[in-house]
């Protein structure tokens, strides 16, 4: 039953008129702040779709297994976590034994190990090349990018830093094809072999897998844009390298 009002503002056997008023509006906001949110969710979830297929597409033909990766003379080894105590990550041993086992198969001819020296008492690609040479592998034949910040700075300085070419990505699988999508787009010969040993680290790998995929935007952006990243003189240190290499397996 309606109740009649009163000079107070309030229906009898009701609330007053301003409550009601507001609880109808506040009722009717939340559906729209929902759309919203829905539709903002939809246009980023969108947008990571569009990103990763264009960069992943371009690595299309170009991803390999250990045995029938053609031939080429730098393996761009790309960095990953550096434990405090200066030993690599799992995830990054993975990478470095792939490395040398390409070398040791005369796959490459060289390791260009790139990383991050962001600070003094922090150098991932020293961690690298320490791990190498203490599994083996000859110092001569391991180069170091100390400021391959991401996989696109990586790739352009391998491109303008060292003179490379034509060049084989090795890191873990997920990342592969943004990361020989990368390389091809910047103009290298790029071709890519992916680890998937630690792929058991179930946590560690759905957490890579899912931010490979929103690193896709920072990507496409700095590919639109032709970023420029950290950039010294040109060295000749690949260069330097191949020719220890070729002399070894003359």
């Amino acid at each position: 039953m309606i109740g009649l009002p009163s000079p107070d503002g309030t229906y009898h056997g009701g609330m007053p008129r301003h409550r009601d008023h507001a609880r109808r509006t506040f009722s009717g906001y939340l559906p729209r702040v929902g759309r919203s949110a829905a539709l903002a969710t939809g246009v980023g979830v969108t947008a990571v779709a569009v990103a990763s297929g264009y960069v992943r597409s371009i690595a299309r033909g170009h991803l390999f297994g250990v045995t029938d990766v053609p031939y080429a003379p730098v393996g761009l080894v790309l960095g990953a976590q550096v434990y405090a105590d200066g030993t690599p990550s799992s995830f990054l041993r993975a990478r470095l034994d792939l490395g040398r086992f390409l070398l040791a198969q005369g796959k490459v001819g060289m390791l260009l190990v790139s990383g991050d020296h962001a600070a003094p008492d922090f150098d991932e690609t020293e961690a690298m090349r320490r791990y190498l040479v203490d599994q083996g592998v000859p110092a001569d034949l391991i180069v170091v990018d100390r400021h391959g910040y991401d996989t696109y700075d990586s790739s352009v300085r391998a491109r303008d830093v060292f003179g490379a070419t034509k060049i084989t990505v090795i890191t873990q699988s997920y990342h592969l094809p943004r990361a020989v999508g990368t390389a091809r787009a910047v103009g290298l010969d790029a071709a890519g072999v992916g680890d998937d040993s630690v792929r058991d680290r179930r946590f560690a790998w759905t957490k890579g897998v899912l931010r490979d995929q929103l690193a896709c935007l920072k990507t496409l952006s700095d590919l639109s844009t032709e970023r420029r990243p950290v950039l010294e003189n040109p060295t000749d240190a690949v260069r330097r390298a191949l020719a220890v290499s070729r002399a070894m397996t003359a």
